[in-house]
Formats: C-alpha cells, structure tokens, sequence
C-alpha cells in the first residue's frame, strides 16, 4: 500500500477504508506523505466524492491528530456552528444564553476571510478581548461562567489545519465531504454532547442554493451522530444580512442588544431557535414550545447578558471601554417602490472595502466600519428615504455606488423567503 496507489483509486471512483484513510492522514501529519500527494487527494475527493464511512473516516482521523477536551460530569457540553453569512453576530447571544440556562458552551471560532464576518474579529473591538485562550484556559472560563468564545488551539485538529491550507490553493475548498471533516473535526475535539448547526443560503452564505445547503447539512449530521453526538441543522436564509448590523463594533452592540431584550426580531428568532434544538438535543425538554418561554426569560431577565459581561471580563475584556464607531452618514433610494433583493455578498465586500474585513489572513482590520441595514427586504421606501446608513473612516464614492447597486426597489414586492427553511435532524 503506497500514498500513490490510494489516491489514484479515489481519484477512479474507488472507496478508501478506514486503515487507508487513516494512513494518509497521519502521514500527512508526520510528514511522510508529502503535500503534494495530499493535494492530489484532496483534488480527487473533489471529483469523486465520499461517501458516509469514508467521510467519517476522514473527520475521525483528523480529529485524533490532535488532542480533545476533557471535561468533568456536571451540565451538558453543547456548540454550534454556523457555515458564516453577512451580519451573523448569533455566536456572542447564543454561548452566554446556553450558559445561562446552565450548559456549558465551549465556543471555538474563527476570523473572517471574505465577505462573511468573523466572530473573534467582532468580540476584538472589545477593548482587551482575548481570543488566544490556552485549552488549560479555555477549560477553566467554562468551568467558572459557563460559556468561552476563543479561537482554535494549534493543538485540536492540526490535520485539519494543514489540508486546509491546501485546498484553499488546489481549488478544491467547496466539497461537501472535506467541509464537513473540516467543521466536525474541530467542532467534535470540543467533547461535545450536542451540536446544532446553521447551514445558511442566499446571496451572502457560501452555499447559494437551498439544495446545495441540505446536501452540507445532511452530511453534518449524519456525520456527528456516526461519531455519538447528538447532532441538528438548521438550514437558514442568508439573501439579506441577519439583523441590521454588518461589521465588528456595530455588530457587538447589536448582540448587546438582544442579550439585554431588544435587538432586530430575526436575530432573536434565529437565536431562539438554535438555543432550542441544542436544548432538546441535550435532553434538557422535548419540544420547541417548552424551552421557548425559558430562553425568552434568559433574555429579557437580563440573565443571558450578565453572562456575556462574565465571559467578556474572564478573557481580559472591557466592555465599559469605548468601542469607536467610524462617522455616518445615509444611501438613499431614488425612486419609490419596494426592497425586492439585496445582493448581500456585495455588502460584505463592501465592508472589506471600506477596510472592516480581509481580502488574505493576517490582514490588520477597521473594527469601526460597518453598515446599517434600515430597509428590509420586502419593505415600502418613498424617494429619500434610508436604505443603509453606512459607518466609515472617509467615504469613497466607488464603494457607496457599489452598496446602493446592491439593493434592488421594483414597482411589485418579491415574495420573501422564511429565515429558517429547514430543519434536519
């Protein structure tokens, strides 16, 4: 058995075991398989697929490449995942609104990369927010708050880490079987009971098409609870930025909103409905009518927000700190009418334009920029009126061009999509 003969039967359409997978991989770690025959993998995986077994081969190997938290009996270890879209800020309500209803939510986030934001870039704009959280640390705020939002340790998953960097130059990133061992190798080195996951699609989600998004989500979980984790997916709309706020600074305040009662109904609901699967998937209640009363308390009790306050002081924040937003000022509609569509991946490189996001890792970024979403999709505008207000250090007229070609008023409203679509579990 060599890496060469394996990968030209995958690339045949033959089927790899578990033994061959696991070769592979951990050559590929110890660095007996080089890259370029990794590469060669990764591309044949694009053409050809996987199927279950062979995916959760993948995700199970990539998984014991690196080490697992460990965590002592007591409440139930939940998370969620989201596949990232414009203006998702759901990460800093969900984690502390979990907590507060006594689980413990282990939180392993990203950055942004491209026109969908980055939750450890949002909770930055906190003055002395860390994101860097050892595993010894990252166990030990679990254990005294409940909740951690802190980025992945080079210690969970580092295969993931190093396929990663070669699909992202193969060209070979959108396969459904090597996002899922991407996202569930990480999300599973958590020790987790339950996991939800919000699959989003539109113009501002990775996935563009509702089919696309149920084929991602389907492999999720199918995937987890081959692996004994109690596992759902939501698939949610992302034709429009979720709430009103798009950016880092903007975006936390908003979070700050709803934890405290407020904030746009979308990203309630969404957060309401996410934080009840995870409820039911721990076997905390059987149905969504049940939990819903608890998690609206949380809320609007303020209960939910003290544990984000904990959570942000216990990873050396200060949200007492001024948290600068750049100058405003509005885009206008020039004609009467209704919002019909809103090209919301435009919006996201628009902030990346203005300086809020990054077009390559390791790019410095603009927590004070941002937009302002005042029309909705589907929503009445006379001339004159507000289409986004739009938050920026100087204005570019080439960029507010771009956000006003961005959202559509015809003479007939559209028919909306719900914001979840589906469910699977």
């Amino acid at each position: 058995m060599t890496p060469a003969h394996l990968i030209a039967r995958k690339r045949d359409g033959g089927e790899l075991s578990g033994d061959e997978i696991a070769f592979l991989v951990q050559g590929f770690v110890d660095g007996s398989v080089p890259e370029y025959q990794m590469s060669a993998l990764a591309m044949a995986i694009f053409f050809q697929g996987m199927n279950d077994p062979e995916t959760a081969a993948l995700t199970d190997e990539m998984l014991q490449s690196g080490v697992q938290l460990q965590w002592a009996g007591g409440p139930g270890v939940v998370d969620k995942h989201s596949t990232g879209g414009v203006g998702d800020k759901v990460s800093l309500i969900l984690a502390p609104l979990l907590a507060a209803c006594g689980l413990r939510v282990p939180m392993i986030s990203g950055r942004g990369l491209g026109p969908t934001g980055g939750t450890l870039d949002k909770l930055e704009s906190i003055p002395g927010f860390r994101t860097d959280l050892s595993i010894d640390e990252m166990q030990s705020v679990v254990d005294r708050v409940g909740c951690v939002i802190t980025g992945a340790s080079e210690q969970l998953a580092p295969a993931d880490r190093k396929l990663y960097a070669l699909r992202d130059v193969t060209g070979t990133v959108p396969s459904i079987p090597l996002i899922t061992a991407s996202i569930m190798s990480k999300k599973l080195a958590e020790s987790l009971d339950a996991l939800v996951l919000d699959v989003k699609c539109g113009s501002g989600a990775f996935m563009k098409t509702p089919k696309q998004a149920r084929e991602l989500a389907e492999s999720l979980v199918r995937t987890g609870e081959r692996m004994g984790v109690s596992t759902r997916a939501l698939i949610t709309d992302m034709n429009q930025p979720l709430g009103r706020m798009c950016g880092n600074a903007v975006e936390v305040q908003e979070a700050i909103d709803c934890l405290s009662g407020g904030g746009p109904d979308d990203l309630r609901t969404l957060t309401l409905a996410l934080a009840g699967e995870l409820l039911i998937a721990a076997g905390r209640s059987q149905s969504l009518d049940a939990v819903r009363e608890t998690l609206c308390d949380r809320l609007d009790s303020g209960a939910a927000r003290e544990k984000f306050e904990q959570m942000v002081a216990a990873q050396g924040g200060d949200l007492s700190a001024v948290r600068p937003v750049a100058s405003e000022f509005a885009i206008t509609a020039d004609r009467a009418g209704f919002l019909t569509t809103i090209d919301t991946e435009a919006l996201g490189q628009a902030i990346i334009d203005l300086g809020g996001g990054r077009r390559r890792a390791g790019e410095a970024i603009d927590h004070s920029v941002g937009i302002d979403c005042v029309a909705r999709l589907g929503q009445e505008v006379q001339p004159g009126d507000q289409l986004v207000r739009v938050f920026a250090s100087e204005r570019s007229p080439e960029i507010e061009s771009r956000i006003a070609e961005a959202i559509q008023i015809c003479e007939q409203p559209a028919m909306n999509s719900p914001l979840v679509l589906s469910s699977i579990r």
